[in-house]
């Protein structure tokens, strides 16, 4: 924490059902202390959470993983042949990586129905399923779908699908009922204004479907301890192989330089390990682990072969690369005690 400047890190740790240990290590960059209470913006791991959600409908019967988007989003710009809600949730688009931002620009008024008209009006940059290109895009895709088939606001259906089944402490658009951690490394052009990413009420209205979830350590974990079955019958057993399986054969790709990798496996929802270079876990993890990071500083990951699944929240962003860094160290660690 001295060595990168991270004010604190809440850890947690479990293997199987009990746990290997909780730290609260340190503050945010407002020097209020880390508790097992605090509330963390857990920007990517949120797509854990909008996989879910997905899942659940595909169990329920409402949607099928190779349904056409056009079959729920004839009017979305990426809807061709090929786009499907599989390709969608492995991120094998083509979409890019953001809404571009002629769409919706960021700044006052912007809102999640404006960023949603965005998303729509996004088209594929590549031929889908011929690379894997990371996309938030892709998933408020997702976040659309589930608002067409359910009827309900996305925030809305995400409660009822996923953070109340899973018991979790978990907001997505509305203002946690105890102030978020104050993340510090924040950048860009908006950092330390009423706009700030992480910081700000007015990014945390946006209600992200793709990074905009709030949570505790604890519901970090949650998420991805969803993907091991836990809790029992969240998903079927079929659903839960297929998401934790990979989905994109050998096909190379990633987020941006320098995470781009020779082959990147990802499965419906989660990334999975394989032997990636540079990551924030550690190859004892296994090629078969999986989970997400977030660049707010954080990152749940579970381990099929050791039955370990750990979440490790920063309050530094990890822009700077502390998590790339130093998140292997931590996770063979949390191996280590188990």
């Amino acid at each position: 924490m001295r060595a990168y400047q991270i004010p604190g890190l809440a850890i947690v740790a479990v293997r199987g059902g009990a746990p290997l240990g909780s730290w609260y290590l340190g503050a945010d960059a407002a020097g209020t202390p880390l508790t097992p209470e605090s509330i963390f913006p857990i920007a990517s791991i949120t797509k854990l959470a909008t996989a879910l959600s997905v899942l659940r409908l595909v169990d329920a019967g409402t949607l099928a993983l190779d349904d056409p988007l056009a079959r729920y989003l004839p009017d979305a710009a990426a809807a061709g042949p090929d786009v499907t809600i599989r390709t969608l949730l492995c991120h094998l688009s083509g979409l890019p990586l953001d809404v571009p931002e002629d769409l919706a620009p960021y700044g006052p008024g912007l809102d999640w129905p404006t960023l949603a008209v965005g998303c729509l009006g996004t088209p594929p940059r590549w031929p889908p399923v011929t690379r894997v290109q990371y996309s938030n895009v892709g998933y408020g895709l997702l976040a659309i779908v589930v608002e067409r088939v359910t009827g309900q606001g996305f925030s809305t259906a995400l409660q009822a699908l996923v953070i109340r089944p899973l018991g979790t402490d978990a907001y997505l658009g509305v203002e946690p009922p105890r102030p978020p951690v104050v993340l510090a490394d924040v950048r860009g052009p908006f950092a330390g204004t009423s706009l700030a990413p992480y910081n700000s009420a007015f990014w945390r209205s946006l209600a992200l479907p793709w990074a905009g979830l709030l949570t505790t350590a604890a519901g970090a974990l949650a998420l991805v301890r969803a993907f091991q079955g836990q809790p029992l019958g969240l998903l079927t057993l079929e659903t839960l192989a297929a998401a934790t399986r990979n989905q994109t054969d050998d096909l190379g790709g990633g987020m941006a330089p320098p995470l781009i990798w020779p082959r990147c496996p990802w499965g419906l929802g989660p990334e999975l390990r394989d032997e990636k270079t540079p990551h924030w876990t550690p190859p004892a993890a296994g090629p078969s682990s999986f989970g997400h990071a977030g660049m707010s500083g954080c990152v749940a990951w579970a381990t099929p072969d050791s039955d370990v699944a750990w979440a490790i929240l920063g309050t530094r962003t990890a822009d700077g690369g502390w998590l790339v860094r130093r998140g292997p160290a931590l996770g063979a660690a949390i191996l280590n005690r188990a």
